[in-house]
């Protein structure tokens, strides 16, 4: 399926990367600190789902996104429902699932440079506490591009076990985490390679 473009004709993609940068974390600060209800999630869900096609996005590529990271929505709502409550589990996978989504979104409306470019604007007044800025925005830049290709790693878990005939259900998670962990490596070795970090 092809993913849109961050240079598109929609209603999200002509406004700057700052105020939808400040959209996502208002949007954030409520979901992540605040108790919600299992009707407040659905209306979250429903609204953000809602938001793809008025930014110029097509709903299919949120269907995608959601697709991509089953496999980790899955395991985290079975071992809340497991261990705490089915309604914990629709409301915690609910709440990463919308803020999955509205990354996504911003991710798809926006070019790379111009959100590395916003953080490093924002973190420039914290060089004098020794925080480097392009190393930050370096940072952020890397955990949203994280996002697909953790979804591809689970894809490529998915497929061996195809190919193999088996099921390993939750343990499936052992493997996505050793690849997972052999990717960050081999970021971290090609970004002290160019003398970052």
């Amino acid at each position: 399926m092809i993913v849109p473009s961050p240079v598109g004709a929609g209603l999200l993609h002509g406004v700057p990367a700052g105020p939808k940068l400040a959209g996502l974390a208002i949007a954030a600060l409520p979901l992540t600190l605040f108790p919600q209800g299992p009707l407040s999630i659905a209306v979250c869900l429903a609204t953000v789902l809602a938001l793809y096609p008025i930014a110029g996005v097509p709903l299919s590529a949120a269907v995608t996104e959601l697709w991509r990271l089953r496999a980790v929505l899955l395991v985290l709502a079975i071992a809340l429902a497991v261990f705490v409550s089915p309604v914990a589990a629709w409301v915690s996978t609910g709440r990463v699932a919308v803020l999955l989504l509205l990354a996504a979104l911003l991710t798809l409306t926006t070019r790379m440079a111009d959100l590395l470019a916003v953080l490093q604007r924002l973190l420039r007044p914290l060089r004098r506490v020794g925080v480097d800025p392009e190393a930050v925005s370096m940072a952020v830049s890397l955990t949203l591009t994280m996002v697909p290709v953790v979804a591809g790693l689970a894809q490529r878990v998915r497929d061996a076990e195809r190919a193999r005939g088996v099921r390993l259900g939750v343990r499936s998670v052992v493997p996505l985490l050793v690849l997972t962990l052999r990717h960050a490596d081999q970021v971290g070795d090609a970004l002290a390679a160019r003398g970052v970090g």
